[in-house]
């Protein structure tokens, strides 16, 4: 009886110890799908944009390129002329103008083909600063056709230009210089220019800018 009873004992600890494991070995199971879950989640975290020292580095699989800043000029030629001369030699050709700037390119095929690249550059500056100086017509072709401006308008209209010669592909290229601002202009800011072999009664009352040439340049 005593051994019976033993034996009973026996078995129930057993049973009690059996199900203690059971049950501890579940909560274990849950801590690990906890971590298990916890370390995905952390796998899946966006990486501050600006981590600080104290943060883990974030790795990529594939190699990122950044965007290369362009260092060279856009125009080697601009790049690389040492005078104005060299910069208008190394001017692409023009092709077809637009009207704007075949008033630019007329006036100074006109008013300076005989002139040296600084005067035709410097008569292609004065028509841009007219043209943005709020007083005189805001485009090329109105500055040029202005009443009484250009000795070269006759009737409204401009004279037939030899586009063939070496001359007005000089102009057209200084046109385009001046243009785009690639070379600076002797004349500055000037708005007004006469030949040196006339004196006008305006250049009293104007400021001499520059003389280049046979041409005087007046703000």
């Amino acid at each position: 009886m005593q051994f019976h009873r033993a034996t009973l004992a026996a078995l129930a600890a057993t049973a009690f110890l059996t199900f203690f494991a059971a049950e501890g070995s579940g909560a274990n199971a849950e801590i690990s799908k906890t971590q298990v879950a916890q370390t995905i989640a952390l796998t899946d975290e966006t990486v501050p944009e600006a981590p600080t020292p104290d943060t883990p580095v974030a790795f990529v699989s594939q190699e990122v390129v950044q965007p290369t800043t362009q260092v060279a000029s856009e125009r080697p030629f601009e790049a690389s002329a040492g005078s104005l001369t060299e910069l208008v030699s190394a001017m692409p050709a023009s092709g077809t103008l637009s009207r704007e700037m075949e008033c630019l390119a007329g006036a100074i095929y006109f008013e300076s083909r005989g002139e040296p690249l600084a005067g035709q550059l410097a008569v292609g500056q004065v028509i841009i600063n007219r043209s943005e100086s709020g007083v005189f017509p805001s485009d090329y072709c109105g500055v040029v056709y202005q009443r009484a401006q250009f000795s070269f308008i006759r009737g409204g209209t401009m004279p037939r230009i030899d586009r063939g010669s070496a001359a007005w592909k000089r102009a057209s290229a200084i046109a385009r210089i001046a243009h785009e601002g690639l070379w600076d202009s002797q004349a500055g800011d000037s708005l007004y220019f006469h030949a040196r072999y006339v004196k006008p009664s305006w250049s009293r009352t104007k400021i001499a800018r520059a003389t280049i040439d046979s041409h005087i340049f007046y703000r």
